[in-house]
């Protein structure tokens, strides 16, 4: 069996395990898709070799140390911002914050927060006059990012060394999609304590964009579970699958969501709503495909395909003269 689909059936039913034969490489390749702990807390009950046992524990324990310290980061996001304009928490910092259970054992690296627009220059300034610094000066990527992307340029925080990404939309501004940012701004929740994060179905949603909408699928089955858990843990609520629907249209994602949602239920066996999702198409085994592209040890592999997704992603964020223009100015540096 192809590595990478043993790992998305050992997250979805733990008990497959028993299945594993050579851990050491079971472990190289959920560590390679930055699944290593949620690997560790879906296995916390099953009878484990003790040598992997002590790993699964060491990275459980790792993943609460990145937990607290993205939380705190958030805080002290929360804090320069207070006055100057809302803030809303994306993807692993959110999880972590509403108590979700996409969080556990999730890796959590920059942190994404989503701001008005309009608010940028005071934000920006906000966040420069707390301790961040850019991380990119050069002329050119900076103009990039405030024309064309849905984000400023990285920033990072000179005494912390924590990145943090702000976005005012969820895709960039010369994609094919252009999600309604101001519906995920007024429909966002609070928290207690003055942070926010998306309503459960933009929060899927933007999942979706994420993996579907603005990237190669690199680390695809991570954000897959991510949507996995999400779904799981909403699907409860009534009338959910009607309004991730009706937000999907909204946001001009929905045929990329009925993909994930077979995706989701192909690969972790997550309940969907199955008139959603529709019927498959021959694409989404080009896609699973992609979404395995690794062997046993976690080596990436399918270069093929792995290379056709790579200029996917790039005519889905720009027309292809603009992009042309783009690619010829970066190789010219």
């Amino acid at each position: 069996m192809n590595g990478a689909r043993l790992l998305a059936g050992v997250l979805a039913e733990p008990a497959r395990a028993r299945e594993v034969t050579d851990w050491t490489a079971f472990l190289c390749l959920a560590r390679a898709e930055s699944l290593l702990g949620s690997l560790a807390f879906r296995l916390a009950d099953q009878p484990l070799p003790p040598k992997v046992a002590a790993i699964l524990a060491d990275a459980q324990a790792d993943a609460g140390y990145a937990r607290t310290q993205a939380l705190w980061e958030a805080e002290m996001a929360c804090r320069a911002l207070a006055g100057v304009a809302p803030a809303v928490l994306l993807k692993g910092t959110a999880y972590a914050a509403a108590g979700l259970d996409a969080s556990a054992g999730r890796s959590i690296g920059d942190l994404d927060i989503l701001v008005s627009r309009t608010a940028l220059p005071q934000v920006e300034r906000a966040l420069l006059a707390a301790g961040w610094e850019w991380v990119k000066e050069n002329a050119y990527d900076d103009h990039y990012y405030r024309t064309w992307m849905h984000e400023l340029p990285p920033l990072i925080h000179r005494e912390r060394d924590r990145m943090i990404d702000v976005h005012h939309t969820i895709l960039p501004l010369t994609a094919r999609r252009t999600p309604d940012a101001a519906a995920l701004l007024a429909d966002s929740i609070a928290l207690p304590g003055g942070l926010r994060v998306l309503a459960p179905e933009d929060m899927v949603l933007h999942a979706v964009a994420h993996l579907f909408a603005d990237g190669d699928l690199a680390g695809g089955l991570r954000n897959l579970w991510d949507i996995d858990r999400l779904l799981r843990q909403f699907a409860g609520q009534d009338g959910f699958w009607e309004r991730l629907g009706a937000r999907g249209r909204l946001h001009q994602l929905l045929p990329h969501a009925r993909r994930a949602l077979r995706l989701a239920a192909r690969l972790y066996a997550t309940p969907v709503d199955r008139r959603l999702a529709g019927r498959g198409d021959p694409a989404d085994l080009l896609y699973e495909r992609r979404l395995l592209a690794r062997d046993g040890w976690g080596r990436a592999g399918r270069s093929l395909e792995r290379f056709g997704f790579y200029l996917r992603s790039h005519l889905l964020r720009m027309p292809p003269r603009m992009l042309a223009a783009h690619l010829w100015k970066k190789a010219r540096r």
